[in-house]
């Protein structure tokens, strides 16, 4: 049955990866991403699986890959330097479409900046951090509760759309501790991943008709290869420019044309706002207390919560542009997400960020002060 715990949210990261079938993690440990490592080292073995302490975040890609290939549902969680070092391999098993979860618990920066610190500045490096043109999946938590929930759909994800995918969380979400439902099997919807069921002689691997082949393990009679380099549907080295043309334009279809399936927002108070608040991450919860306040004193404030950071929700951004007389949009940088607002305002309202960068959250009344200004 499900049960009622008090925990931190790294802690429900590794509760929720577990949940929906994660077997093995490779990680270095790093501020403040530290306590998934430290609970999945605890946890893992009492399900059956494994934990691998690695030299460093290099390593621990490379080995979540190599263990992702092996049939393993995967994952690692790093923070700041260390997901600068897992972008090469993160290049890599974007294009070896290798499903597995890497956990970005983001601090302040840049380099080793203030390590304890919240800041949401890898928001850009999630999207195009590896180089190259590719789509790629990133959720933003903003409760405990979402530590869990949201890392079954991480995995749900990275398995239906064979990527890897980013859970963009922050300092703030990551050490908040508070009530979480573990939820019980069956109520929780977990994707299985699908096994070839031709022959061996026949598997293409990354060719694509509409539905992404499946899969399979090393170890099986399916032989696979997964590289760096270029190529085509069997996984043998390819550099035509029809071939690369190809699967680049996939890397990106696969994901950016199944948008209604994969973006998930929140709204709130939405219906009758006249000034939206779009915020993603730890920052919601300052967002919905500014929300609640002004709405008190007689201002129709919604808020529109990304829960999917990349790809963007073009559909309910756009709506809340064409509803709202102002936009405000808070975030822990110096604006990485405001400008994918930005290119969406066909009305030119007034979309105004508010931004920190000095390792302190952003309050509920700064962000109904910058509404009031925009209300003048």
């Amino acid at each position: 049955m499900s049960k009622y715990k008090f925990m931190q949210g790294n802690e429900a990261m590794t509760e929720g990866a577990i949940a929906a079938g994660a077997r093995f993690y490779a990680g270095y440990p790093i501020t403040p991403s530290t306590e998934v490592a430290e609970t999945s080292s605890v946890r893992l073995p009492q399900v059956g699986g494994l934990y691998v302490q690695m030299e460093d975040e290099i390593g621990s890609i490379a080995a979540l890959i190599g263990a992702a290939c092996s049939g393993k549902k995967a994952y690692t969680a790093t923070s700041g330097p260390g997901i600068s070092l897992m972008a090469e391999n993160l290049g890599v098993a974007v294009l070896g479409e290798v499903p597995c979860v890497v956990i970005d618990v983001q601090r302040s920066g840049p380099s080793t900046g203030m390590a304890t610190r919240p800041a949401q500045g890898d928001v850009n490096q999630a999207r195009w951090g590896t180089h190259g043109d590719h789509s790629i999946i990133a959720l933003a938590p903003s409760s405990v509760q979402d530590c869990f929930d949201l890392m079954v759909t991480a995995f749900n994800y990275a398995e239906t759309y064979r990527t890897p995918v980013i859970f963009l969380a922050d300092e703030i979400i990551g050490h908040l501790q508070e009530q979480v439902i573990i939820r019980k099997p069956d109520e929780i919807e977990v994707v299985e991943r699908p096994v070839p069921t031709c022959a061996p002689a026949d598997y293409k691997p990354y060719s694509y008709d509409g539905t992404l082949a499946p899969l399979a393990s090393y170890g099986s009679d399916y032989v696979f290869k997964i590289n760096g380099s270029m190529h085509d549907e069997m996984g043998r080295p390819c550099s035509t420019p029809d071939n690369a043309d190809r699967v680049i334009r996939h890397l990106s279809s696969k994901i950016e044309d199944h948008k209604d399936e994969i973006v998930i927002t929140r709204k709130y108070q939405m219906d009758d706002a006249e000034y939206v608040i779009i915020v993603y991450g730890g920052t919601t919860r300052a967002a919905l207390s500014a929300m609640k306040k002004g709405r008190e004193a007689g201002m129709k404030i919604g808020v529109l919560q990304l829960v999917t950071v990349w790809p963007v929700a073009d559909k309910e951004i756009k709506e809340a542009l064409n509803q709202a007389k102002a936009v405000v949009v808070p975030e822990l940088n110096l604006g990485q997400f405001i400008t994918e607002i930005y290119v969406r305002n066909e009305k030119n309202i007034p979309v105004e960020g508010i931004n920190r960068v000095d390792g302190k959250p952003i309050e509920p009344a700064e962000i109904l002060r910058k509404i009031e200004e925009v209300a003048e």
